[in-house]
């Protein structure tokens, strides 16, 4: 889409707090939606869009359908991945995290991208969600290891150790 369309759906992300101090999410929606419907029949802007909006509104359940609609019609490059990431933590919302896990596995060895730590955070909350806490906790201390001022190596180690076999865990300590 051009400059123009992709600057005002940027603004009116920036007041969706402004609307849910009001209680009026709908409204939000409703901005979206009109913004959607200035696309050409079939982008997979609108649906992803609008999914964002609902999602953000805290209706996964329908950000579901939406999102999928979105990759469907062949939505690429940078908001692919968001839409993953959005779509599996929406799925794990309405209780298919397994869904979740599926989704989000592959982009581990995707193409590294100012995502990745969104990725990791997310499929260890899907995770999470299947009791698989051990696994969880490994990507989340690996992806915040890189970011600490200390520390990084033996933070990468333990995030290893705890996504190794519980055997293994105990003989490395």
């Amino acid at each position: 889409m051009d400059k123009d369309w992709e600057t005002r759906v940027a603004a009116a992300w920036a007041t969706l707090d402004d609307y849910a101090a009001r209680g009026d999410e709908a409204a939000f929606r409703a901005v979206i939606d009109a913004l959607a419907a200035e696309l050409p029949d079939g982008s997979p802007l609108g649906p992803f869009e609008r999914a964002c909006a609902w999602d953000s509104t805290g209706h996964s359940d329908k950000a579901v359908p939406l999102y999928r609609e979105a990759l469907a019609r062949g939505l690429s490059g940078h908001r692919r991945r968001r839409t993953t990431i959005q779509l599996a933590s929406s799925l794990r919302n309405t209780g298919r995290a397994e869904e979740g896990v599926e989704l989000l596995t592959p982009e581990l060895d995707a193409p590294s991208d100012e995502l990745d730590d969104a990725v990791r955070a997310c499929l260890a909350l899907c995770l999470s969600s299947l009791g698989r806490d051990r696994e969880g906790l490994s990507l989340v201390l690996g992806a915040l290891a890189p970011h600490l001022p200390r520390y990084q190596r033996s933070m990468a180690a333990y995030a290893r150790l705890l996504a190794a076999p519980e055997g293994e865990d105990a003989a490395r300590r």
